[in-house]
């Protein structure tokens, strides 16, 4: 989106006025002009969001498209930081930037009296927006859709189907129809069923999608059947299938396999599963495709979807957009005309209730009616995607660009919710900057209350958001609007490991430093002049080497720190000096990384991570007990969350009692072998604060777990 650009060159800007910007130098005599700038590209962004707001047609016009292409094309930083942070010539560097800030305020001068004239014509009809902000709702959306499919008749026939006696193969039972009908929902209902539950021995879900994997189909239904761990995931096809086969066997086996778009898939995956005579054993498909279920389908097995009728429409969609709240009087019958024009499909009733759910004008009712009415179509498809379109148009200009990039991670996939936070802020479009995980949460909530985005998990107290996803459906719109408007969205930065110590050089205003890779090979030793990278707020690898902080400074007045820095990990546990951790002060999540009991003399316990005030979680691999913080004073003042993964190699389990005195922990996770030893005997006194206690992998034989009490949930 136009708005979405501009934002990001007005954070570009303003990243080169601040008085600790390494490019200080170099715009020391364009200061004047570069102010000058950021004011017309400050008002522009005011004009442009409300423009955008007014334009619900969907359909980018001229002027925004105009807006786009000088915003997007105005890289100011990156045309001349290589020079510079690689010691070129100051000079020819400053030729490049007054040049390229030349060319950007004449661009900026040209669109902003574009801008004037649309004013002067009246062409903008309010500076107050005709979208109203959604308030932030209670209500799960899973509540939303666990109440999508009211076929009871349906229901009751898919349970017998699943549960009654039929002789031969497994039997197949499709579930089809359109998307958006409620099939996933039908298919989570009975699977879920406490009948179900008792009935069969193992029961294993998968999603297909139409970019089919069948490794990571085959990898999806093992997990229920059997312990996955990294060994399992390097196998082949071929391994894969004759694992699930075998873990199968003399069971009695329920089979979901969800979203399947083509009958090779079903060839693909049916030979993986037992075909001895077991009359209990059933597969369950979900599918738009008629074909797939005829080739698939048992006879006389397969369910053709029903559309909702009126009433449970008008159900539905009360319960989306009114929840508890009692139903006004005038909104009844303009509230029934929406969801007649609906046809009794689910998600394109849950999706207008989600635009209309804070709306209490009776007027923006009836606008939407007008707008549903004119996509009608003898199209059931193309109505859906009609009013799907509607209720993107209605989103601010920020949830518009938070809901495209959904399209960049894999369909039907369940995303976490800080990766995907983290590509927003990445993008520098958002609002707050002294709060953007905030924000970002916020826009993540906005969009859950609109009933665009599935909530897939959520914390232990239920207060945040760890993954979610999007309808299919949504999901191809997104992709549709990512192609329209030829946006190219920036996803973390995620680096090979060739090469990668040197990169900082070009990346002084990046937010976000994530290197893959396994095992000890992967090690990066950054130079000094990382800490210039002052708007870092994540930094994740594998295994790094940290310098520390440097004293001095290079520009006077310019401190070197991460005073932005909320993720690290995982820092080598030799870098945790004093001058390190002092230069990371603000960081909330930390991950330390030991090298083994031979090193140890070489440094002291971890006692500096005390300095780290604002540290919530904390995880330790491969560290010595002799390395980890010698008393409960020694750790962070406020630490709630503390994960022990490998660090047994003389770690008993009496430290355990050192870690019980922490005053605020409410999570602790010991993961394999975390600890050694065949007994545990818990501090009686201590855990006064723990709500989840995580044992996995580890040579425990017996705890007292009468010694805690009721104090935590158990998970062995």
């Amino acid at each position: 989106m136009a708005h979405a650009s501009v934002v990001s060159l007005t954070r570009t800007i303003e990243s080169l006025l601040t008085s600790n910007s390494p490019m200080q130098s170099l715009i020391c005599d364009q200061r004047v002009e570069l102010g000058d700038v950021h004011e017309k590209v400050n008002s522009l962004e005011v004009f442009v969001k409300n423009f955008e707001k007014n334009n619900v047609s969907g359909k980018m016009t001229d002027f925004e498209v105009e807006v786009k292409e000088v915003a997007s094309a105005a890289d100011i930083i990156g045309i001349i930081r290589s020079r510079f942070l690689k010691g070129i010539s100051n000079i020819r560097a400053c030729r490049k930037f007054r040049k390229c800030l030349q060319q950007l305020a004449k661009d900026i001068d040209h669109v902003w009296k574009e801008s004037i004239k649309i004013k002067d014509k009246g062409k903008q009809v309010s500076k107050e927006s005709l979208v109203h902000d959604f308030s932030s709702s209670t209500n799960d959306i899973l509540n939303v859709k666990n109440n999508m499919v009211r076929c009871d008749d349906q229901k009751e026939r898919l349970l017998e189907d699943l549960t009654g006696s039929y002789s031969g193969e497994p039997k197949v039972i499709p579930i089809v129809r359109m998307g958006g009908i409620g099939k996933t929902t039908l298919a989570k209902e009975v699977y879920y069923h406490e009948s179900i539950l008792r009935h069969f021995d193992v029961r294993a879900w998968a999603i297909v999608s139409q970019q089919h994997n069948i490794k990571e189909i085959l990898l999806s239904l093992l997990q229920s059947t059997i312990k996955i761990d990294d060994t399992v995931k390097t196998k082949g096809e071929a391994e894969l299938e004759d694992m699930l086969q075998k873990s199968l066997k003399r069971k009695r086996y329920l089979i979901v396999l969800d979203d399947i778009w083509s009958c090779e898939v079903w060839d693909g995956v049916r030979r993986c599963f037992p075909t001895e005579d077991n009359a209990g054993n059933r597969i369950l498909l979900t599918t738009r495709n008629n074909e797939v279920a005829r080739d698939a389908g048992t006879e006389n097995l397969s369910m053709q979807m029903n559309f909702m009728v009126q009433d449970e429409s008008w159900n539905l969609f009360k319960s989306a957009a009114f929840s508890n709240e009692a139903l006004p009087s005038e909104f009844e019958t303009i509230g029934k005309k929406i969801t007649e024009k609906c046809h009794g499909l689910p998600l394109t009733i849950v999706v207008v209730a989600g635009l209309l759910k804070s709306k209490r004008a009776i007027e923006d009712w009836e606008s939407v009616v007008k707008d549903v009415t004119s996509f009608i179509t003898n199209d059931p498809d193309e109505q859906c995607s009609h009013v799907l379109g509607l209720s993107y148009n209605h989103l601010t200009s920020n949830l518009k660009t938070c809901l495209q990039h959904f399209g960049i991670f894999p369909e039907d996939g369940e995303i976490p919710a800080k990766k995907l936070m983290r590509t927003w802020m990445a993008e520098g479009f958002l609002q707050l900057e002294n709060d953007l995980e905030g924000e970002a949460e916020k826009c993540l909530q906005d969009l859950v209350d609109r009933c665009l985005v599935l909530v897939c998990k959520k914390s232990l107290d239920g207060t945040k958001i760890r993954s979610c996803k999007v309808h299919d459906l949504i999901y191809d719109l997104c992709i549709r609007e990512i192609q329209r408007e030829n946006i190219f969205i920036m996803n973390d930065i995620v680096l090979g490991v060739s090469g990668s110590e040197s990169l900082y050089l070009r990346l002084w205003n990046l937010q976000t430093f994530s290197v893959r890779g396994r095992g000890r090979s992967v090690v990066i030793t950054f130079p000094e002049e990382i800490w210039g990278l002052m708007h870092l707020r994540h930094l994740k690898l594998p295994k790094f080497f940290l310098p520390d902080c440097p004293s001095g400074s290079v520009d006077k007045g310019r401190h070197f720190n991460f005073s932005n820095l909320q993720t690290i990990s995982y820092l080598s546990s030799c870098r945790c000096t004093k001058e390190v951790i002092m230069g990371i002060q603000n960081v909330k999540e930390l991950g330390i990384r030991g090298h083994g009991y031979e090193i140890i003399r070489d440094f002291g316990p971890l006692n500096n991570l005390v300095h780290l005030q604002q540290l919530e979680t904390l995880s330790f691999m491969y560290c010595d007990s002799e390395l980890l913080p010698a008393s409960a004073k020694a750790f962070p003042a406020m630490l709630k969350k503390l994960k022990l993964e490998r660090t047994s190699l003389r770690l008993r389990w009496s430290y355990l009692d050192i870690i019980a005195e922490l005053p605020r922990l409410e999570v602790l996770k010991l993961m394999d072998y975390a600890a050694y030893g065949k007994e545990w005997h818990p501090n009686v006194r201590g855990f006064t604060r723990l709500k989840l206690l995580l044992i996995e992998h580890n040579t425990i034989f017996r705890r007292r777990r009468e010694c805690l009490g009721n104090k935590a949930n158990f998970l062995l």
